[in-house]
């Protein structure tokens, strides 16, 4: 209870911060809950013991879908469109989480991001999804209103941080569940979980499914605000960015992983701003300066604090 009091009062308060606040930051706050979702899902593996370098195939996956559904079938609401997204995204990951279940270590991260390298290599392909150039997504709406564009920024803030604000709270609770805690025990010893009882694979995959799920309505997310898909959302350095998120954040709190998502969206806008051939080092140097300061991440300090 405490945490659904606790999510909802950041929600209001980010909802009433978000009528002051400048356009572009609104834009940016809006990309990183859409991308921070993706990295929950992220960190839900990890807790497991698991680390997927291949988001960006979930990622995809959720944009083309709420995209496609929006151009060619006439689906405008955004709150379908994300579930949309999120449920796409699951489907295509279905038939792949029986096998990414016996795998753990460098070869679970190697066959995600081989299945995303695969899926953008049919994107790029694919001339009726628009090749490697991607499409235009027409601008959605919102319970079948039509949203204005004075209020466009802050209304895909808003329901950023509302779809957001409820799957970290969700998060929160499962993280806090028997299961939850199993998927601890896991990446700390699997063959006492077997000995207890627990199905070790059931676990792995069950936290797949869920982690795409996730990766699917952040893509829906993020092309809502983008207004434009293309192979890139499935590429590996997408995806190496989702790790990056997760890395920065640990896995000791949900809060820190949207809070470091912001703070990859804000390095990267200001070091395109004033370094635009190199923002891709200085993003290199602010993880080396957190791994060597903050080995447990963001998420530690807050729980520290706590």
């Amino acid at each position: 209870m405490k945490t659904i009091t606790i999510g909802i009062g950041l929600i209001v308060v980010l909802l009433l911060a978000g009528l002051l606040a400048p356009k572009w930051f609104l834009f940016t706050c809006t990309m990183a809950a859409a991308n921070g979702i993706v990295a929950l899902g992220v960190v839900l593996m990890m807790r497991g013991g698991v680390v997927s370098f291949g988001q960006g195939l979930v990622f995809a996956a959720g944009g083309y879908a709420a995209a496609l559904l929006s151009n060619k079938l006439g689906v405008s609401d955004a709150l379908l469109l994300a579930a949309a997204g999120g449920g796409a995204a699951a489907l295509l990951a279905l038939p792949f989480a029986p096998l990414l279940a016996r795998y753990r270590g460098i070869f679970f991260a190697m066959l995600t991001l081989a299945l995303s390298m695969v899926l953008y290599g049919v994107l790029v392909k694919t001339d009726a999804l628009g090749g490697s150039d991607g499409f235009n997504m027409r601008r959605p709406s919102l319970l079948g209103m039509r949203i204005a564009d004075a209020w466009s920024g802050y209304v895909l803030y808003a329901l950023a941080v509302l779809i957001a604000g409820g799957l970290a709270i969700a998060a929160r609770i499962y993280f806090d569940s028997a299961r939850g805690l199993v998927s601890l025990a896991v990446r700390e010893n699997e063959l006492r979980v077997e000995y207890l009882g627990a199905s070790v694979a059931r676990v792995v995959a069950g936290n797949y499914l869920a982690a795409a799920a996730l990766g699917g309505t952040g893509g829906a997310l993020a092309i809502m605000a983008l207004g434009h898909i293309e192979p890139n959302f499935s590429y590996w350095t997408t995806s190496g960015e989702f790790v990056f998120v997760s890395i920065l954040a640990g896995h000791y709190s949900v809060t820190a992983v949207f809070v470091a998502s912001l703070i990859l969206e804000l390095v990267r806008s200001f070091s395109s701003s004033y370094f635009p051939n190199t923002w891709q080092m200085a993003l290199g140097i602010f993880l080396l300066i957190v791994i060597r300061f903050m080995p447990r991440g963001i998420g530690a300090v807050f729980q520290k604090s706590r």
